[in-house]
Formats: structure tokens, C-alpha cells, sequence
């Protein structure tokens, strides 16, 4: 059982510090004793070391230890680094004799360096000031300094002889007041030149204490050779123009770590606009593999050039293969790629991170787990090698008692049991890593150089095509957009090509052929306009996968390819193997988004703009998943119906729940507010692009209401159907609405009741009292849903004139047929005498006449079930509903069919004819 660590059960208070340590026999040592560091410490700061108080060192214990030793006399650079090794000596002891979790030596290692950099920068800037007078700006403020903290500092996990990465920033040029007198004034850069100067002094510096921390400063604007600090402004102009793509991933876990008033202020969040568009781009972005391949290739081969006759080296549990750095560029890899689009994928922490990326799907939990493991081990490990002579190594050490140490303070029994578990944990981050970068696609030599694959020059691959593919790749050859490539990207383009020729070969049969045949022609079609486009090259080349998968989707139906040109970044969702096997969830797409609106928030970009992109771009990669199930025959039409009409509910809740507070004026913070559904939304038998029948009506007596619901309305309309460059949602037709185009967008439940029932002189017509059998309930307070259902109700089962009700029904059919004429010798699926109208209009009469007599007829069920429920009832004779009900499920598969090829809905005649024989057996059944 792991020991208390509260500050009133502190390990250390039941430990003595020997000196010298061989005094006491081995084995009744605490094993933070065997660390020659810990040795040293104990020795050196016997009376300083109660300064500490009891438990995990964290800031305020820091404070109060720092405070004291100001207080006797110790300067602010002796006093600091005097605390980092009492805090040191107190890890140590914590994390070996108490078992301590990994979390609380990285947390007291990263307040470390905050508390420290927050004393330096107070120092300094009173120095400086008394010497120059305040850094003043244009607008008469302050200029404020920044210290960045990167890598292992900007995400809260240093290590225990980490360095520290810094960037050193400040916000506005201009001049220093000057001292009392007005002298000694100098620029804003000067100033803050000599701030990082005497920042180093008390930080970095060496002396008979030690240093605090090592401070790096190489991953400043142009490195080595750039200026130890710069403006907020030329920042952001070296990220435009020159940051490289490694850049991307240093920057990421980027912060502002001191000091501290700029981070309580709130002004350091400026920095979030100029990093964030650099690390995160707006698309999806593939192309970052080659660059991190790049990187850690350069890695590699300068940690074989360090172990190069010294294989004592080799052995490093940071660097080596399946070690801590590839654990982090996994996540980080995946973070860059998708955190544009995902900003709930944007944390710095890896074991967050780790478990982000499972709950996306872009990793299973199983492997986040595994890898969450293997880095917690690995860190521990890391942290007892530096415990051992705190020197900044990852390499295991030769001596077999140190080994042995190592072991034992894992609470693991010998070094075979050790080195067996970390052999096994290094192993499946290097299968993961190499899984995630296409180890199998490039070949390592012996000098650690990955051998590529000469590029095929795409004249060259014409000839090796088959004949259609490569006459249509023979129109690239001169194409000036293709010329117009990077030698780069046309490498990518011949690679997808030669790829997809294969693709073709490997068909089993002529007809199998001709089918590839043609969805290699419309890939052609999709990726040429998107050729300037990388990423999406990017991503096929490095999921293949992916590239087979779309294939295959575009050999199956025509619409997929145009839904694909209108929105080519969904092709993402075919690189998630389990994207065929699921069906859409509701919960879970409102979680992701609330996730996403959450993360949005909280760096400031939930502007309108960003909402509507955000909800646009989601509801397109669940269409296309509910799409590509469809083709490859995962679900059938009814399904595809459901799903695509639960996700415009849910789309319609999100939308109305995110739009409410960008209404001016709204007198009320939750809006008392519903939409009805009618036509295909109401009867969930949306199609792909079906448009939305809704009807938008208020419950609310504040005097205001009527004008602050219809600008609600307006703006909601807007949200749903204006186009970004996402595309748009939904086409809205509102002409169901009381008194139909002429009427106001929305109306007071009270006014949609009496109009609905009839009160008073303005009523529905009969069109409209069938339009409410498919009518339900989409969104609103439940109370005003409960009100709805009973005018429902009361509609459909108010007494009618069946003859005159026939009538009209009949009249209307007419004038439908009529505004759709169907050729001769051909039949309309849908129009024709025994099309689906026919279905539809006799369900609408059959409600309308029977609902009153037989209340199960009154749920909106869809015609399917209502047949079958009214053959039930004796309504219809024997197997007239259940015929009709089959025919009309055949003819919805065949429309369906029609319009995913692009195909028109009428067949030659005597075509679906047991269908049409059904359908008017059911109209002469109800109507004569």
C-alpha cells in the first residue's frame, strides 16, 4: 500500500540522513539512501533541510522555505537554489521510499521552475527599473515580459534534472521612463535583454549551490543565432514566414509560465492568438509525418553517433527505440493533425492527451492505456537515473547495484523481473510508433539513414495502368496544374497512382475490373481540384487504408464522389476501423460538441463564425459515415432514414441551445421556444440533402417576446442554411407555418392552436390537417411538447366528412400527378398510379377519417406501420396493408438506389409491377 503523502504524514520525518551512509548496514537503509545525490544533500543541508514543510513539496511549501532562508540572510539566488535541493532530496525520498505517483514529482519539479522564474523576474525587474525606469509602450502602459516555458515545463512534466526550455517575449517596443532623474532611459528590447541576462544569473548560473535549473534557450525565433528575446510582433511574423513543421510540435505545449502577475491578469492569453493558427492548422494535416519521420530520424541517428563505441549508451530509455520520445511524438502526432478541427484534442499533459485521443476514437483505449503505462514506467525509470548522480541522463547504468537499486525502489523484486518489464513496455510503444509512421515503408541502413524509394516519373506509369485509368492519367501529363506542383507533392501524386493502378490489377474478374475501373476515375475526378491541397495527398499516402477504402466507396455509387468534392475532409472518417460497424449516437455527438465548444472557449475562439464551421464540418463526417455504411450495405433504407433524421435533431438542439446567446436583446436566459416537424423530418424518413419542414412557435408572455423570438428565429435560419467554407446544414422551408408564406416565421403556441383547431375565422386547410399526421414534437420545453401532442391528437381526431375529406385527398393526388408527368412506357417510383404518393395519401385518409374510431392509428409511426396497423383493424382487407406496406419498402430501396447513382427514379414498365399491383390495390381499397 502506497504511504499517505498529506503534509501531516510526511516519509522523511521516520527517516535519518547518515553521514556517511556506509555507517548503517545496507539493508536497513530507506532506499533513497543509496542515491549518491540524496547522499550529498544530506550531508551538505542537514540544517536546512527541516526548512521543508512536511509532504509533497509544492509552491507554498517552496515559499515559506524560501522566505526563511531570506530572512537569515541568504540572497535571492543562494535562497533559490538552496530550495531546489531540499526540494530534490524531499522527491527523492518520496518517490522511492514511499512509492509516491509519478504526478506528484513532475507537479513539484514544474512549481520549481515557475516559483523561480517568478522570483528572477521580480528581481530583475527592480533591479532594471531603479537603473531605467519602467519598459513604457505606445499606449502608455507597462510593457510586459513573458518567459514561455516549452516542451516538458509548458505541459507540467519536467523531470528531475530536466533543463528548462524557455522563450523569452515581451509585448510593445518603446523606451524605459528613465531613473528618478530621467536618465538612463533605453529601448523596451534593451531592457528586457538585460531582464534574460540577470535571469540567467539567478537561475542558470552555477555556484556553490549548485543552479536551479539549466536554461535553454534553442528553440527561440531562429535559434542560436537570434536575439535571447522578442516582441509578441515579431513572433508572430517568424511563425507566418518562417516556422518550420518541427516548430509546430515545440510550440504546442507552449505556455506562459511567469510571471506570475501576467498569468493572474489574464493578459498572457494574448499569445494564444499567435501560436494557435501556427500549431493548428484549419484542415486536416498529414503532411506533419514527413517532417516528424524527419526529426526523429535526426534523433536517431544522433543517438547512435553519441553511443558509437560506447554501448553503455545505447541502452536509453528516453531516446532509444520504444522510449519516452516516441510515446510523445505518437500524441503529439495525432494532437497537430486533428487539433484543428478537434480542439478538445489541444492539451499539453501526454497522459491527458493520451486518453483525449481514445475518447475521439483516434486510438483505442486499450492502446491509450498501454502506452499511458509504459510512459509512467519509463518516466519513473528516467527520474531514478537522475536520482542515482542527479545528472541530466536517460541511459540505464553499467554498475549492477545501481541496477539492482533501480529495481527495488520500483517495488520490483530483482533487475531480471526489471529489465523484463521495461524490454516489454519499449516494444510496444516502438510496434505503435512504427504503426503510426509506416515502419514498413521506408527501409533504416546500417548508418541509421532511411533509404527512400526512388520516385516512378508518372510518364513512366501510364504504360503499367490499365487502359481507361491511364488514359485518363494521360490528360496529367501536360496539365499545367500538375506541372505546377512541388516535386514533393507530384512524388505523393505518383505513389496514389501507381497505388491505385495496383488496386485495379488485383480485381478478381472483368466485372470487378470495370467497377474499380470506374471508381479509380472518379478518385481522378475528386483529387485533381484538390491537388494544391497537400494534406489530402498527405493523407492518402500515409493511410493506405484510407485510399483503398475510398475506392471502394466510389466504385459503389455516384453521389459519394459528389458529396466528397463538396466536403473532401470527411474522407478522414474512413481512416477508423470502426467507422463501418456503428450506427449514429445522439448522446455522443452532443457530448463531442459541447467538448469542442467547451475547448473553444477556453482560448477565446467561439466567435459565431468558428460555431457555425464547427457544426457544419461535424454533421458532414456524420452524414458520410451514416453514407458509407449505406453503400457497403451495413444498414438499410429505413435505417439510413433514422439516423439521418435523429442527427438532424440533434443538429436543430445544438444548434437552437449555441445560437440563443448570440441574440440581442433576449430577455430571458433559457429561450421558451419549440419546433415542429413535419413532411420527412416529421416522419424520420429524412434522405441525403432532404430539406428541414419546420414550424417555430413561442410560450411566452413577456411583452418583448413576439419580436425577440423572431429575430431568434432569423438568426437561427441563418445559422442553418448560410454557406462558410464548411459548406451550410440545412435547406428550411417554413411554409407549413400558420397561414402559410404570408404568416410571421414565428407565432405564440396560443395562435398555432387555434389556427390548428379551428377556432376563429383563420383556419388550416385540409392539406394542412394531412401535413399533420407527420407532424411531431423535435425540440423544446417538454411541458410545450406535452401541449403540442394534444392538439395533435385533437386535429387528427376531430369528426369529418369522410366523403368530402375523400374528395379533397383525391383532388390534391390529382394535382401532384399533374405537376410531375412521367413519360410513356415508364413508371415514377414515386408519382405514377401506384407510386409511394399513393401509400402516403391513402395513410393521411385513413387518419384523418379513422384515428377517432381507432386511436392506434393516431402515433406517428411512419406508413409502414401504420398499414400494417390498419389492416390490424379491419380497416383494409387481408393483406392489403401488409402487401402495400412491403411494395412501399421496395420502392423506397429502389428511390433510393436510384439517387445514390445519380440515376433516374423511373423504370421501364413492366418494371416493380407486383409493386405498383400492391399500391393500387391499397388506393382502390380506400378509395374505390
Amino acid at each position: 500500500m502506497t504511504p499517505s503523502l498529506s503534509t501531516g504524514s510526511d516519509p522523511t520525518d521516520a527517516l535519518v540522513h547518515p553521514s556517511p551512509a556506509a555507517e548503517t548496514p545496507q539493508s536497513t537503509l530507506p532506499l533513497s539512501s543509496h542515491s549518491r545525490f540524496v547522499q550529498r544533500l544530506r550531508r551538505r543541508y542537514a540544517d536546512e533541510l527541516h526548512l521543508l514543510p512536511a509532504g509533497a513539496p509544492l509552491r507554498p511549501a517552496m515559499a515559506q522555505a524560501y522566505a526563511q532562508l531570506r530572512v537569515r540572510g541568504d540572497s535571492a539566488a543562494d535562497a533559490l537554489r538552496i530550495v531546489r535541493q531540499l526540494v530534490m532530496e524531499r522527491l527523492v525520498t518520496l518517490d522511492c521510499d514511499a512509492q509516491a505517483p509519478l504526478a506528484v514529482v513532475t507537479t513539484a519539479v514544474t512549481q520549481l521552475a515557475e516559483f523561480a522564474l517568478d522570483i528572477a523576474c521580480t528581481e530583475s525587474a527592480a533591479e532594471l527599473d531603479a537603473r531605467h525606469g519602467a519598459p513604457i509602450g505606445p499606449d502608455g502602459r507597462r510593457a510586459q515580459f513573458w518567459v514561455v516555458g516549452m516542451g516538458k515545463l509548458g505541459a507540467r512534466e519536467l523531470n528531475v534534472s530536466s533543463d528548462i526550455d524557455l522563450i523569452y517575449l515581451y509585448d510593445q517596443d518603446g523606451e524605459t521612463a528613465g531613473d528618478a532623474a530621467g536618465r538612463g532611459r533605453i529601448s523596451n528590447h534593451e531592457y528586457f535583454a538585460h531582464a534574460v541576462k540577470r535571469l540567467y544569473a539567478l537561475i542558470g548560473d552555477t555556484t556553490e549551490h549548485g543552479f536551479v535549473f539549466r536554461v535553454d534557450l534553442a528553440l527561440r525565433p531562429n535559434g542560436n543565432s537570434g536575439p535571447s528575446v522578442v516582441s509578441v510582433d515579431a513572433l508572430e511574423e517568424y511563425l507566418q514566414v518562417q516556422g518550420r513543421e518541427w516548430e509546430r510540435f515545440a510550440w504546442m505545449k507552449s505556455r506562459v509560465v511567469a510571471p506570475a502577475s501576467v498569468i493572474a491578469d489574464g493578459s498572457a492569453q494574448a499569445l494564444r492568438s499567435v501560436v494557435l493558427p501556427f500549431v493548428f492548422r484549419r484542415y486536416l494535416d498529414y503532411s506533419v509525418f514527413d517532417s516528424l519521420r524527419t526529426l526523429h530520424r535526426q534523433i536517431r541517428e544522433q543517438a547512435l553517433r553519441r553511443c558509437a563505441g560506447r554501448p553503455e549508451r545505447a541502452n536509453d530509455v528516453k531516446l532509444s527505440r520504444g522510449g519516452i520520445r516516441e510515446i510523445e511524438f505518437t500524441v503529439q502526432l495525432l494532437q497537430v493533425v486533428r487539433g484543428g478541427q478537434f480542439p478538445e484534442l489541444r492539451t499539453r499533459p501526454t497522459l491527458d492527451a493520451l486518453q483525449r485521443l481514445a475518447r475521439a476514437g483516434l486510438m483505442p483505449q486499450e492502446t491509450a492505456d498501454t502506452l499511458a503505462a509504459a510512459y509512467t514506467f519509463l518516466r519513473r525509470v528516467e527520474h531514478r537515473i537522475q536520482y542515482l548522480d542527479d545528472q541530466q541522463t536517460h541511459v540505464l547504468p553499467v554498475d549492477d547495484e545501481d541496477v539492482r537499486w533501480i529495481a527495488r525502489s520500483l517495488g520490483l523484486a530483482d533487475s531480471c523481473v526489471f529489465l523484463a518489464e521495461l524490454d516489454s513496455h519499449r516494444e510496444f510503444v516502438a510496434e505503435e510508433f512504427d504503426k503510426l509512421l509506416g515502419g514498413d515503408k521506408q527501409c533504416v541502413g546500417c548508418n541509421g539513414k532511411t533509404k527512400l524509394e526512388p520516385p516512378i516519373d508518372l510518364n513512366d506509369l501510364i504504360a503499367q495502368l490499365p487502359a481507361a485509368f491511364g488514359a485518363r492519367m494521360e490528360r496529367w501529363r501536360e496539365s499545367p496544374r500538375i506541372l505546377a506542383l512541388r516535386d514533393e507533392t507530384r512524388a505523393r501524386l505518383r505513389q496514389l497512382v501507381r497505388r491505385t493502378g495496383h488496386w485495379i490489377h488485383a480485381a478478381d474478374g472483368d466485372e470487378a475490373a470495370a467497377q474499380r475501373t470506374d471508381a479509380a476515375l472518379r478518385w481522378a475526378d475528386w483529387i485533381e481540384p484538390l491537388l494544391r491541397r497537400e494534406s489530402y495527398l498527405a493523407l492518402l499516402v500515409e493511410r493506405p487504408t484510407v485510399q483503398e477504402r475510398l475506392l471502394r466507396l466510389l466504385g459503389a455509387a455516384k453521389w459519394p464522389a459528389r458529396y466528397l468534392m463538396q466536403h473532401p475532409g470527411v474522407i478522414d472518417e474512413l481512416a477508423s476501423d470502426e467507422m463501418l460497424a456503428g450506427r449514429f449516437v445522439a448522446e455522443e455527438f452532443e457530448r463531442e460538441l459541447e467538448m469542442r465548444l467547451a475547448s473553444l472557449r477556453r482560448t477565446g475562439e467561439d466567435d459565431e463564425e468558428r460555431l457555425l464551421n464547427l457544426l457544419r464540418h461535424a454533421h458532414h463526417a456524420e452524414v458520410f459515415r451514416t453514407l458509407a455504411r449505406d453503400v457497403d450495405g451495413r444498414i438499410t433504407v429505413e435505417q439510413v432514414a433514422d439516423d439521418l433524421s435523429a442527427m438532424a435533431d440533434t443538429v436543430l438542439r445544438i444548434t437552437a441551445r449555441w445560437c440563443w446567446p448570440h441574440v440581442r436583446n433576449r430577455h430571458r436566459e433559457t429561450p421558451q421556444f419549440a419546433i415542429i416537424g413535419y413532411g420527412k423530418l416529421g416522419g424520420k424518413e429524412l434522405g441525403y440533402g432532404s430539406d428541414l419542414d419546420i414550424v417555430f412557435v413561442y410560450e411566452d408572455d413577456d411583452e418583448r417576446a413576439g419580436e425577440v423570438y423572431a429575430a431568434y428565429v432569423r438568426k437561427l435560419i441563418n445559422w442553418l442554411t448560410v454557406k462558410t467554407r464548411e459548406g451550410d446544414l440545412f435547406e428550411i422551408d417554413t411554409a407549413l407555418r400558420p397561414n402559410g408564406n404570408s404568416g410571421l416565421l414565428t407565432t405564440s403556441f396560443a395562435a398555432y392552436e387555434k389556427y390548428q383547431l379551428g377556432r376563429g375565422g383563420n383556419t388550416a386547410w385540409t392539406w394542412e390537417h394531412q401535413a399533420m399526421t407527420r407532424a411531431r414534437f423535435v425540440l423544446g420545453d417538454p411541458a410545450l411538447g406535452a401541449r403540442f401532442d394534444r392538439v395533435r391528437d385533437a386535429v387528427i381526431c376531430a369528426p369529418r366528412d369522410r366523403d368530402a375529406l375523400k374528395a379533397e385527398i383525391v383532388a390534391m393526388r390529382d394535382k401532384v400527378r399533374a405537376a410531375h408527368p412521367v413519360k410513356a412506357g415508364r413508371f415514377d417510383v414515386k408519382h405514377s398510379p401506384g407510386g409511394m404518393v399513393d401509400a402516403e395519401f391513402a395513410v393521411q385518409y385513413l387518419v384523418l377519417s379513422q384515428a377517432c374510431l381507432h386511436p392506434e392509428l393516431v402515433p406517428n409511426l411512419g406508413n409502414i406501420a401504420l398499414l400494417q396497423r390498419a389492416e390490424a383493424t379491419g380497416l383494409l382487407p387481408d393483406d392489403v396493408g401488409r402487401s402495400a406496406a412491403v411494395a412501399y419498402r421496395e420502392l423506397r430501396r429502389v428511390q433510393h438506389r436510384a439517387r445514390l447513382n445519380e440515376e433516374p427514379t423511373q423504370v421501364l414498365l413492366p418494371g416493380l409491377a407486383a409493386e405498383r399491383e400492391a399500391m393500387l390495390a391499397l388506393w382502390h381499397a380506400v378509395f374505390g
